[in-house]
């Protein structure tokens, strides 16, 4: 039997939500918070399978109420149902540790199924919210992360001031090689020649600067 704890602010949601998932053979409401401070006293005392938790509640929101949970009880799963897909919704929510988003319109069904998948441990997101935080993981990511360990490797010998005829030398690569991984690496590194590359180097500590 999934154990539930239902966070809303909004009693005919609470009403409503509560019927469907009594409904289901393997789900039972253990309880009813009306704001986010309620919601985190109840969950550390139920200790529930999965939380549903709303995100605009008073006293505290649902990022707020998911963050208090997870500092204190970090098995904890919780599954925002709300309304909104906002930036400043989601990204606290899902940071603060909320496994899945779902939105309130989603049908009774879906919800019900991805309670069951978040209680296994299977994030369930909005497609929107889905494509909201690759575009993050994208605007986040580190560029030279994505250099190949040959680019890496010229990166730091550009660094070192060696030019590319010294570094095709050096790796006992041909010359026009070296060029075709310096071009690569520029790109990549969205710089626009190799002394912006240097100091991209020396920025992000991949090379200490000479002294």
């Amino acid at each position: 039997m999934i154990r539930i704890l239902l966070a809303d602010d909004h009693e005919m949601v609470r009403i409503g939500v509560s019927a469907y998932l009594q409904s289901q053979p393997d789900m039972e409401v253990a309880g009813e918070a009306v704001n986010g401070e309620e919601a985190v006293r109840m969950a550390l005392e139920l200790r529930p399978d999965v939380v549903l938790m709303d995100m605009v509640m008073p006293v505290m929101n649902g990022a707020e109420a998911t963050d208090a949970i997870i500092r204190k009880w970090p098995e904890a799963k919780i599954m925002i149902v709300t309304s909104f897909l906002d930036d400043d919704k989601v990204y606290p929510a899902l940071k603060a540790g909320a496994v899945s988003y779902i939105l309130k319109t989603s049908k009774a069904s879906r919800i019900a199924d991805s309670i069951r998948e978040t209680m296994n441990g299977t994030p369930v997101l909005e497609p929107e919210v889905m494509t909201k935080m690759m575009k993050q993981m994208r605007h986040d990511r580190v560029p030279h992360e994505e250099l190949t360990e040959r680019e890496m490797e010229i990166l730091l010998l550009i660094a070192s001031g060696k030019t590319n005829q010294e570094i095709a030398d050096e790796l006992f690569i041909a010359l026009k090689t070296v060029k075709t991984h310096v071009s690569n690496l520029l790109s990549k590194l969205d710089v626009h020649d190799r002394t912006q590359a240097a100091i991209y180097a020396f920025q992000h500590r991949l090379i200490s600067p000479p002294q």
